[in-house]
């Protein structure tokens, strides 16, 4: 730290100048980020289904199909003109640039099972060739055919146009959220800082931390798939971490300058809020990496930007920042909106909410953790579940469209159970698609034999499915009548894994296995991602606090928060509440649980951020020579309105979310708006000052082989 010091104070333009610079080259290639991020990544690829995806693209050169359109004659789909229509509507979709061939009804030799209950409607597949676009070439099937073709109405659906609508209604969405958020933002800033100038600095911060995290996304979608959810993440906690590592660096300049000319005050205000911010910045950067213990490229993208977002942040705070204080000097005053000085003040507010808890610790303990267990309590009956297109509004193109196979078709012919075999005998083939066609749920079971339905098999179709085996594989496809992305795949998939076979090498795949391996992705690897988290945290605020009872406390407490925000997002999201306030949105009776890991890693980091701000200014008093009570209450009042402050500035930044028309946005959103609100006002002003109170002394016990440790690791203040 005295080395950063140093160089802010004695190179300040050239500092600023490299930040510059830095900005600039990345400005070049973060904003390519945009065209090589994707909208998926919901999947599992090293489960089951993930090896099942792989050996029919390369062993059977069998792709999902990547669009899906459903046509509807509004009469007999068999008729001589529906026909002849169908010839006419396959030609132009064929001549579409960016597709290399489509199947339908009628090309696969008009199966009962690919046209509508009532006659009228049926599917049509779309491949893409491989060097297509498949967003563009998604949206030029939507706007050239999604409507009416000639008197039958078409719905474009499949999950390259599922994936391409979502993406426009983010796109959409955030410049609504930021047109929002800004203004406001720029408004709460000028207040809390008190003068335009001083308002403008977190700006400084946040571009830094956004344009750096922006290059990281593109340094990372060259190398492996990357979410563009990923993008939702960099406004909000960019602006968020710029705010509070800005207030906190400025609150103490301003501190120290009432003592100290320029160049001390800011050197000492890097010795001690920059410490602060940069252990913050770590403890938040080590959490966000516990998404990367996920095997969801959409989780592990959010672990890619969160880690860039903080690095980038902490170099802005701890680097520019100074450096331009030191330019500033006291102009960082100019333009006040507040009268009278604006350095912090030992009395107020803060100080005495802090003294009224300490005076009834254990009356104030028990209403709040009454509270707290109300908000946990409404996330009884909790099921978590995966996304689907239902999180657009109901009134989507690709919603209308998925209803159509949700609703008028007897199975799920574009998401069948895929199921590939090991050199199967025939004996064995005959059995295994018989057991597989009685499950409950089973419309047929396709295999190179023929068509098996209800364990009778029809050899007569056995010709269409000649190229179901080659390099001494097999593979079997099962249509069902279930919704793949429901508990009900979940127990059918269980079923179909747990037929005994003699067949040595059985793999199941399809819709329904990828959303069972997604969920049990999630489920298996949280308690390493917990752990992780649990135990660098314990760490990294003991190396803080020097203390083993400051650590526990904290991630108990954090614990207990993020227990009642689920709880919260439970009741809202899968009981359908508050559309008066965040707007509609479809429910399907379940969570997303993705987005539930998500928001509550986010929250857990960002706790741990306000954290570190009160406790660095209690322990600086306290190993000052102040009591815990003294050290408590000074602790509250210099550090209570930067925490309210930033947290109510960084909600507002989430909340704005909420308008987004996709629902695990909104979700994000107000969880996170939720959770650092929730923190910063009933944990940091009431739970902690209570506790520490009842802990008194105790607060800053370790064994003294842990004392040694910390002393030598030279962390003290």
């Amino acid at each position: 730290m005295k080395a950063i010091a140093k160089l802010t104070t004695r190179h300040s333009r050239w500092v600023l100048l490299g930040f510059i610079a830095l900005i600039a080259l990345s400005t070049v290639w973060g904003f390519q980020a945009f065209g090589e991020l994707k909208s998926g990544g919901y999947d599992n690829p090293g489960a089951q289904s993930g090896v099942v995806a792989r050996i029919l693209d390369k062993q059977f050169k069998q792709a999902i199909p990547d669009a899906v359109l459903y046509v509807d004659f509004q009469h007999s789909a068999d008729a001589t003109d529906s026909v002849a229509l169908a010839e006419v509507l396959a030609k132009e979709v064929q001549a579409t640039a960016g597709v290399s061939r489509v199947t339908s009804y009628y090309s696969l030799g008009t199966p009962a099972s690919l046209r509508s209950l009532d006659g009228n409607e049926v599917y049509f597949f779309v491949y893409y060739s491989q060097t297509a676009d498949p967003t563009a070439t998604a949206l030029k099937l939507q706007d050239g055919f999604d409507g009416w073709f000639h008197g039958a109405r078409v719905y474009v659906g499949g999950g390259t146009t599922i994936g391409a609508e979502i993406n426009s209604h983010i796109t959409k969405d955030m410049s609504g959220a930021e047109s929002v958020a800004v203004p406001v933002t720029i408004m709460l800033l000028i207040f809390v800082f008190g003068s335009v100038v001083a308002a403008g600095l977190p700006f400084m911060v946040a571009l830094i931390s956004a344009i750096g995290s922006l290059f990281a996304l593109w340094v990372a979608a060259q190398i492996a798939d990357t979410s563009v959810f990923g993008v939702n993440l960099i406004t909000g906690l960019s602006l968020g971490l710029g705010i509070d590592y800005a207030l906190l660096m400025v609150n103490r300049y301003r501190e120290e300058r009432q003592h100290r000319p320029v160049t001390e005050a800011v050197e000492v205000t890097i010795l001690t809020a920059g410490r602060t911010v940069f252990f913050s910045g770590l403890t938040v950067a080590v959490v966000l990496l516990a998404l990367g213990f996920f095997p969801q490229y959409f989780l592990r993208s959010f672990a890619v930007a969160g880690v860039s977002i903080v690095v980038f942040a902490v170099l802005g705070a701890l680097v520019a920042l100074p450096a331009l204080l030191h330019l500033l000097g006291d102009r960082v005053n100019k333009w006040k909106v507040l009268p009278g000085s604006l350095a912090p003040k030992d009395k107020g507010i803060w100080e005495r909410i802090s003294r009224g808890v300490m005076l009834r610790p254990l009356r104030v303990l028990f209403v709040a953790l009454i509270a707290l267990a109300g908000l946990v309590s409404l996330g009884q009956g909790v099921n978590f579940g995966l996304v689907d297109d239902r999180i657009l509004p109901a009134d989507a193109k690709v919603v209308v469209a998925s209803d159509q196979a949700r609703t008028r078709f007897a199975g799920r012919e574009a998401t069948p159970v895929e199921v590939i075999l090991g050199n199967p005998s025939q004996n064995e083939l005959i059995a295994y698609t018989n057991a597989l066609s009685q499950i409950s749920g089973m419309v047929r079971v396709q295999s190179p034999l023929g068509i098996t339905q209800n364990g009778v098999l029809d050899t007569g179709y056995a010709p269409a499915f000649a190229s179901y085996t080659t390099d001494g594989l097999t593979r079997v496809q099962a249509i069902t009548d279930i919704d793949p992305r429901s508990s009900a795949a979940v127990a059918l998939i269980s079923q179909v894994r747990g037929l005994k076979t003699n067949i040595h090498y059985v793999r199941v795949g399809g819709a329904a296995a990828n959303y069972t391996d997604a969920l049990a992705g999630i489920s298996t690897n949280l308690p390493r991602a917990l752990l992780w988290l649990t135990l660098a945290t314990l760490v990294l605020l003991f190396f803080f606090t020097g203390s083993v009872i400051l650590p526990i406390k904290a991630v108990l407490l954090n614990l207990l928060s993020l227990a009642a925000t689920m709880g919260f997002l439970t009741w809202v999201f899968q009981n359908h509440h508050l559309t008066w306030l965040i707007g509609d949105f479809q429910t399907t009776g379940s969570v997303d649980s993705s987005t539930m890991v998500l928001v509550a890693v986010i929250a857990f980091g960002l706790s741990m951020d306000y954290e570190l701000f009160l406790l660095s200014r209690i322990k600086e008093q306290h190993d000052a020579g102040q009591s815990t009570i003294d050290s408590v209450s000074f602790g509250l009042q210099r550090s209570g309105r930067i925490i309210t402050t930033a947290a109510l500035v960084l909600a507002v930044s989430f909340f704005v979310l909420v308008v987004s028309s996709v629902s695990i946005i909104k979700l994000l959103g107000l969880g996170v708006a939720f959770a650092i609100l929730l923190d910063a006002t009933v944990v940091r002003a009431l739970l902690v000052p209570a506790l520490m109170r009842l802990f008194g002394e105790y607060n800053w016990w370790s064994p003294n082989w842990l004392k040694r440790i910390f002393r030598k690791a030279g962390l003290e203040h």
